[in-house]
């Protein structure tokens, strides 16, 4: 058990009878290299694609919370605008480069299983500071500058515990 978030991206993908040759999709989905043929490809309207998992990342979880969800935090699937991840983006790159400012710009938050608080681990006790939370810092960095580098879909959080 534990906080569990994911970041996923949908891309909308119908095709309509207006749109020119060049404009249409074709969405093929195999198993195991055979077509699926339980599955209708012309009804296929959105592509959900996963680009991030994140694990007891509360710090990373309370941004979203405090930005995206207006403050609740109730386990549903929010819209994140594009700037807001920018937004995340820029917070990230501020503490990977002067760690020391994570307690003040993107602080962790106590939760049900949400992983550890111990800013004193996080900024004190080492130079490597905490493992952890540089990691899923480093990890937030990779993954949204990939994901911003697409100018197609939609973003969406979620997370559970």
């Amino acid at each position: 058990m534990g906080l569990d978030q994911y970041l996923h991206r949908h891309i909308y993908v119908r095709n309509w009878k207006h749109m020119r040759p060049e404009e249409l999709h074709t969405i093929t989905v195999r198993q195991g290299g055979k077509i699926r043929k339980d599955i209708n490809t012309k009804k296929i309207s959105t592509i959900v694609e996963h680009v991030c998992s994140w694990r007891k990342a509360n710090a990373i979880h309370k941004w979203f919370v405090d930005n995206v969800q207006e403050g609740v935090d109730d386990c549903k699937e929010y819209y994140v605008p594009r700037v807001k991840l920018k937004d995340l983006l820029d917070l990230v790159n501020k503490i990977i480069k002067k760690p020391e400012l994570g307690k003040e710009l993107l602080p962790c938050t106590d939760g049900f299983f949400y992983g550890s608080q111990d800013y004193d681990a996080f900024f004190f006790c080492s130079q490597d500071y905490d493992a952890w939370y540089m990691e899923d810092l480093k990890q937030t960095k990779e993954v949204l500058e990939e994901a911003l580098k697409n100018e197609t879909g939609s973003f969406y959080y979620s997370s559970n515990w």
